[in-house]
């Protein structure tokens, strides 16, 4: 069951440590599923009043893709796919959320920047504290990677948990 808890007006800090980006893809010409994680830098949430005014940043390491495979990761964080060593950063902007609980946003791979829609499942308030699981969908073709066609899964379902505290408001002590 799905829920949406309204939190409390104003901004809060993503916890790297407490939040988890997770891709599922395929490859083999379909054949087989891969999984991986990558690992968030930094993140902030706005919360407004409209609600629709609300905004997310979250900074994504393009050098944390993982998949467990040693020699798949390395070539995807290369040149052909990611190129994380000229391109560190995959970021994510949303500049609202509209009444379907969709940020509608940005992603920036490689210095490319595409829309993208990322899907609200749940906010959870904790006190200072927000839970929230999102899930997109990102084509890699948008971004102008190609690489691998075929043998190279084309989308990757993206599943996010991520934890964030709320930071004090200008002029609390």
């Amino acid at each position: 069951m799905t829920a949406i808890e309204a939190p409390t007006l104003g901004a809060y800090r993503i916890e790297p440590s407490e939040s988890t980006i997770e891709f599922a893809t395929r490859h083999l010409f379909g054949l087989a599923p891969v999984r991986g994680t990558f690992t968030l830098r930094e993140g902030v949430v706005h919360v407004a009043d409209p609600v629709e005014a609300s905004m997310v940043r979250a900074t994504i390491d393009a050098t944390s893709f993982d998949t467990g495979l040693a020699a798949r990761d390395d070539t995807v964080r290369s040149p052909r796919y990611l190129d994380a060593a000229r391109h560190p950063e995959i970021t994510f902007v949303a500049n609202g959320v509209d009444r379907n609980e969709v940020l509608a946003g940005t992603l920036t791979v490689r210095g490319r920047t595409e829309p993208l829609d990322v899907r609200i499942d749940e906010i959870r308030v904790l006190g200072h504290r927000l839970q929230l699981r999102a899930r997109a969908e990102v084509d890699r073709f948008a971004w102008g990677i190609t690489a691998g066609k075929g043998m190279t899964g084309r989308r990757l379902r993206i599943t996010l948990a991520l934890v964030a505290t709320q930071l004090p408001a200008p002029g609390d002590a």
